[in-house]
């Protein structure tokens, strides 16, 4: 059964900035606990990542995962291409809306875990992506990269 989750939160950065650090998958792990290690497999034509394969590690459990990102003007999605090894799906988004602060930011993730895990375990393993998501995104570009 998918779990899913999102959470707010304001970076003190234009949306461009904001954008153009999101659009670094290569600095994920700069940012992110839970990624090892990331490779771009292929770019959209304006050089932005469009197949991205992706070493993680969540609460002991690895995984390799190939996800297809798509751009738009403030939003930047994706999808797993295929299912891994722990997840038969995912999609994920981040939207993102100026504001007074700088940039409004919802991000989303959608998982569906092929193991079959307890409940409580589930929860943590959300909440440690979306707090990744937004105080360790935040905190790379408000502090700089």
């Amino acid at each position: 059964m998918p779990v899913s989750g999102s959470i707010d939160f304001d970076v003190k950065a234009p949306p461009e900035k904001v954008m153009e650090a999101i659009a670094d998958v290569e600095s994920l792990p700069l940012w992110s606990s839970s990624h090892r290690k990331v490779e771009v497999k292929s770019r959209h034509d304006d050089g932005r990542p469009a197949r991205v394969w992706m070493a993680i590690s969540t609460m002991g459990v690895s995984d390799e995962q190939l996800v297809e990102y798509s751009f738009e003007d403030n939003a930047v999605s994706w999808e797993l291409v295929e299912p891994s090894g722990q997840q038969k799906s995912q999609s994920g988004a981040y939207v993102l809306t100026p504001s007074a602060k700088g940039t409004s930011v919802k991000f989303e993730l959608t998982v569906d875990l092929k193991i079959p895990m307890p409940g409580f375990l589930v929860k943590r393993g959300q909440k440690m992506a979306l707090e990744t998501a937004s105080k360790g995104l935040k905190k790379f570009i408000e502090e700089g990269k």
